[in-house]
């Protein structure tokens, strides 16, 4: 019997060598390598087209005008946030692939989107981790009706596609996809070339069958997706589930979408019965303080579509150490060290001395540049032990020579702050509206990080 050829795949690009070495000459990553079993070309082609009907024949050229006349098919999943994040709904023949950490919620997200889907939709539930009895007993615990949801426990790429093809579903969900497995390669389930593969088959079975499917996947240590990061490039859309543990608040946010805006946030409350929506999410990223608190500013961000209010908490004390401590949760640490140095040159205060401790309530992670003012008003107030003027919200980018710079989407910002109640903002002069009031809202705009600083506690 021929010895079967062997090659090594980088996990992190993909990339492809013929022996094993330490570093990825592509990526540059080290340790990434994994072996994988080489199969012939004809060998792997026909078993590809095995397995199931609709392999389609010959490419042909075709004018982009014709099928751009043909609107994407869109079905609503009858949960309001997953639809949010998906860009509208689902859309016939896409991949979705869903990470997160073990027990935050995927199975049950998708087991409760099968039941609203009912009978609008026909669904398959492929498990290749739990049995159809956990499965089951799972849907009676959400209290899904299980009359019309079909389920299948198989783990060969092979026999689902084939049980598939039989059963001809709309929707498909597979989890996860580190447990399948195909029989043209002899490596173990979970490895670089079987994820791979296995992801390849059931994206060319989506295109051609104009299924919707969906793929959970395990994540590693480091929170990434287990298996070769060519896989998050071959779906359509890749979600990841984020949320703090202990917490029973879970963030969705979509990071790669081609049929919809990428950044987009879902929010989600675990329960006894399952995964429920929180349709205004800025009510629980704000603390209801009794009285204005030293250290606590409120932003507006924009995460996707969507403006929510976020809180940021800040306390600063004087520090024990040589090399005083910077630590940021939610936001970029080195961002923080520049905007603290910004304050010492163009705010007057130093804090070189000081520790400073900066928190984004609710887990949730600001990624925007809009964070930059409330930051620092949060520190001072923090360092000088004095709070902001109740119901005040603030935004704005910071240069390094203590410019205010404006933000995307100023006047939505606005408009969420003034329905939830806030009498003052301050915002970058460029993002100030024509009125010096939005609703019953005071608008002070502002230019250099002094003004702004005089304007929060009205020097």
């Amino acid at each position: 019997m021929a010895k079967a050829k062997t090659a090594y795949v980088c996990t992190e690009c993909g990339a492809e060598h013929s022996k094993w070495q330490g570093q990825c000459v592509e990526c540059g990553a080290w340790n990434t390598l994994t072996e994988f079993v080489v199969q012939p070309a004809a060998k792997s082609a026909a078993a590809a087209r095995s397995g199931y009907a609709g392999a389609s024949g010959a490419a042909k050229v075709t004018r982009l005008a014709t099928v751009a006349a043909e609107a994407e098919r869109r079905s609503a999943t009858g949960i309001g946030e997953l639809d949010r994040v998906l860009g509208g709904g689902l859309v016939a023949g896409s991949v979705v692939l869903i990470g997160g950490d073990p027990g935050i919620g995927k199975s049950t997200l998708l087991l409760q989107m099968l039941g609203t889907l009912g009978q609008s939709l026909r669904g398959l539930y492929v498990t290749g981790e739990e049995s159809l009895a956990q499965v089951a007993a799972r849907g009676q615990r959400l209290g899904i009706a299980l009359d019309g949801l079909e389920a299948l426990a198989e783990t060969s790429i092979e026999r689902i596609l084939a049980e598939a093809a039989t059963a001809r579903p709309e929707v498909l969900i597979v989890d996860s996809i580190q447990t399948i497995w195909t029989e043209l390669l002899t490596a173990a389930p979970g490895s670089v070339s079987q994820v791979r593969e296995s992801a390849a088959r059931l994206v060319r079975f989506a295109k051609e069958s104009g299924t919707s499917v969906f793929l959970v996947g395990h994540v590693t240590k480091e929170g990434g997706i287990a298996g070769p990061r060519v896989l998050e490039h071959m779906v359509d859309a890749v979600l990841y589930f984020e949320g703090e543990s202990g917490s029973r608040f879970r963030v969705l946010r979509a990071f790669k979408n081609r049929f919809g805006a990428v950044n987009e946030l879902g929010v989600f409350a675990m329960g006894d019965k399952g995964l429920r929506e929180v349709p205004n999410p800025s009510a629980i990223f704000l603390s209801a303080h009794s009285a204005p608190t030293p250290g606590s500013a409120v932003m507006v961000t924009r995460e996707g579509t969507r403006p929510l209010l976020v809180e940021v908490q800040a306390l600063v004390d004087q520090s024990s150490l040589g090399n005083p401590r910077r630590v940021a949760l939610g936001l970029e640490q080195n961002r923080l060290a520049m905007l603290l140095a910004v304050l010492h040159r163009h705010g007057g205060a130093a804090v070189y001395d000081q520790d400073v401790f900066v928190n984004v309530v609710g887990g949730i992670r600001v990624q925007e540049t809009a964070a930059d003012l409330p930051v620092l008003l949060a520190v001072l107030s923090s360092f000088r032990d004095r709070p902001l003027p109740d119901k005040t919200v603030a935004f704005g980018e910071i240069g390094l020579s203590g410019e205010i710079r404006p933000v995307p989407n100023g006047e939505e910002r606005l408009k969420e702050a003034a329905t939830h109640g806030f009498r003052r903002a301050i915002v970058p002069k460029s993002n100030a509206p024509k009125k010096s009031r939005v609703g019953d809202m005071e608008v002070v705009a502002v230019e250099r990080l002094g003004e702004a600083l005089a304007a929060a506690w009205e020097l």
